[in-house]
């Protein structure tokens, strides 16, 4: 998911705001999207952390996927959301820089492809002739198919090759994964464990073995520079909510899986069988931390694939002096860009 040189693009070197200021917005416009990987905010909309905190209302708004955000972003309709980094990348570059930057991190894993059983999918080369669903183009999940499969070796059906790849809504991916008119999916939890235990499937890959370390960045929070620079006070109590929440969630995520569930089912009318819940939230790293290094490795590679048409400029992607400075009156370490 340009090199910027306002002010506030470094507020990580300037002094830290002051906590008692009287935040100027009146509230916060917030994306996410109903799915583990965005768990701090599921969670935190369930019991009102951020509101709290922040000390304004929230309109909360929910997305299918990254690039629908980032529009509600260019197109001011949103202050801040919860994104993977493909469409943060793609926005970041779009705008010149000009329009958010990535403030935190929040998850790592719970990415991956799965096949159906009945597929006959074995291998790497067993690809050809199938259709392989993303949730939406261009997402986070897209990108990272469009990569892989690249590096294998495999054109697209549209540019004369033999794999399709089908952006599909996560509900129905599961749907036509049932009736076996598509063969796999690239997508993000808990759609890979409701595929494998609802749908037949199996993990052909989880995104954590492609990775350095097995870490790389699913999710991230951007914000609205303007509002950034407008409201330090508010956006500085938003990141200790995030980072409490982060905690809570960690400290018991027996726990916390009952509240997520409870909150799935409001925004998305059906909650997850409990042995979806627990194989979702184990592959997932609840964290604060936006796991920079893989954000930028993947800046490169898309650029290698032909995926971005110039070598990035991430100058000024993220703005992490306030969110350091949560952490370090928390005694926590400080996370790096």
């Amino acid at each position: 998911m340009g090199s910027v040189l306002w002010v506030f693009c470094v507020i990580g070197s300037a002094r830290a705001p002051d906590v008692h200021a009287e935040p100027e917005a009146r509230e916060l416009r917030l994306g996410h999207f109903p799915n583990l990987t965005h768990a701090q905010p599921v969670y935190a909309r369930a019991g009102g952390q951020f509101e709290k905190k922040i000390g304004v209302p929230i309109r909360w708004i929910s997305f299918n996927a990254g690039p629908t955000a980032i529009e509600a972003i260019f197109g001011d309709a949103l202050d801040a959301s919860f994104v993977g980094p493909s469409p943060a990348l793609n926005g970041f570059i779009k705008s010149k820089g000009r329009k958010f930057v990535i403030i935190a991190g929040t998850a790592s894993g719970g990415t991956g492809l799965v096949v159906r059983k009945a597929a006959g999918i074995r291998s790497v080369g067993d690809f050809n002739g199938r259709i392989i669903a993303t949730p939406q183009l261009g997402n986070t999940q897209d990108v990272a198919a469009r990569l892989w499969f690249g590096e294998q070796g495999y054109k697209l059906r549209e540019k004369g090759g033999t794999l399709t790849l089908l952006p599909l809504s996560n509900p129905d991916q599961l749907t036509l994964f049932q009736k076996g008119e598509i063969q796999g999916a690239w997508t993000v939890e808990p759609w890979l464990s409701r595929l494998e235990l609802e749908g037949g499937g199996e993990l052909f890959i989880d995104e954590n073995t492609l990775w350095p370390g097995g870490r790389h960045v699913t999710t991230q929070l951007i914000m609205n520079r303007k509002f950034l620079t407008t409201n330090p006070t508010l956006v500085s109590n938003l990141l200790t909510a995030l980072v409490e929440v982060t905690q809570e969630i960690n400290a018991d995520k027996a726990a916390a899986a009952v509240i997520l569930n409870a909150e799935l089912k409001k925004e998305t009318g059906k909650p997850l069988s409990e042995a979806v819940l627990k194989r979702a939230m184990d592959r997932i790293e609840f964290t604060w931390d936006p796991l920079s290094a893989s954000l930028r490795q993947s800046a490169v590679t898309a650029h290698r694939l032909g995926l971005l048409r110039s070598s990035p400029d991430l100058t000024g992607i993220y703005s992490l002096g306030l969110l350091n400075e949560v952490l370090r009156g928390k005694h926590l370490p400080p996370v790096a860009d």
